[in-house]
């Protein structure tokens, strides 16, 4: 793997390990790009197939639902049975190794999530959610809570077998709505507040697989620096910031293990 890597981008990884081992107090923070690496096609991607006539705006907003609450459904039902066999990557391990080596060293480490699937789980981490979890349903009306969805009832990406028949609240009779944080509604106040608190007392930032410079993220990694932190960002396709100490312009599926066994290591 090192053979792969330039040789100053090796040096950037060496410095972040450095760096890492000789602070205490970590928050590290995922975007759409670490699971786009185990095949999840991002947030933004061209809409394919049966939905490519539809802008994601208007099927991830509440006035959607509203207006037409089978279409929405059903649209989540396919992006389900999409993400249904997918599996953590090499940086979703190393992480959730980091996470728990943390158990019996001086270090604590906050992990905080963009991201609506549940690989950081798969894979062993405890994850602050910031934009919910797809696999995760309440009521569109009440807002109580109702069962998962079983990952087992999708099967093939290649056809259409998901049931997108709407369910409704045994409360209100309110329709059963993915638990996701739409376009349009606030972040979950106790979520957005972990994410804070770590942000503003951590002592290195890690943003992975998403921009510095597009909110939340930015509102995080500008706390973070404000406080005193060291920021480092992981992404293959970096944006110019003057707040990023540390730039490893790799995918994180590349960076991590490594990073992780520098860390571990030192």
């Amino acid at each position: 793997m090192l053979a792969e890597l330039s040789p100053a981008l090796i040096a950037e990884v060496e410095l972040a390990a450095k760096l890492l081992t000789s602070r205490q107090h970590i928050c590290i923070l995922t975007g759409a790009g670490i699971s786009a690496e185990s095949g999840i096609p991002t947030f933004r991607d061209k809409q394919t197939g049966l939905w490519e006539k539809y802008a994601v705006e208007d099927l991830a907003t509440p006035e959607a639902f509203t207006r037409d609450s089978k279409l929405v459904w059903s649209w989540y039902q396919w992006r389900r049975q999409l993400v249904a066999d997918k599996t953590p990557n090499p940086a979703h391990t190393a992480l959730a190794q980091w996470q728990y080596h943390t158990q019996s060293s001086h270090q604590s480490l906050t992990l905080i999530t963009q991201n609506v699937d549940d690989l950081h789980e798969q894979a062993g981490s405890t994850v602050t959610h910031l934009h919910g979890n797809l696999w995760r349903n309440r009521c569109s009306q009440c807002k109580t809570a109702y069962q998962d969805q079983a990952r087992g009832s999708y099967h093939s990406k290649d056809k259409i077998n998901f049931d997108d028949t709407l369910i409704t609240c045994p409360h209100c009779d309110g329709y059963i709505r993915p638990d996701i944080v739409w376009f349009g509604e606030a972040l979950p106040l106790q979520e957005w507040q972990t994410a804070e608190d770590a942000a503003a007392n951590c002592e290195v930032f890690i943003s992975i697989g998403t921009s510095s410079l597009v909110y939340p993220a930015a509102g995080l990694a500008q706390l973070a620096k404000q406080n005193g932190a060291k920021i480092i960002e992981i992404n293959p396709n970096p944006t110019p910031n003057n707040i990023v100490d540390i730039t490893l312009a790799e995918k994180a599926g590349v960076i991590m293990p490594l990073l992780i066994q520098k860390i571990t290591a030192l």
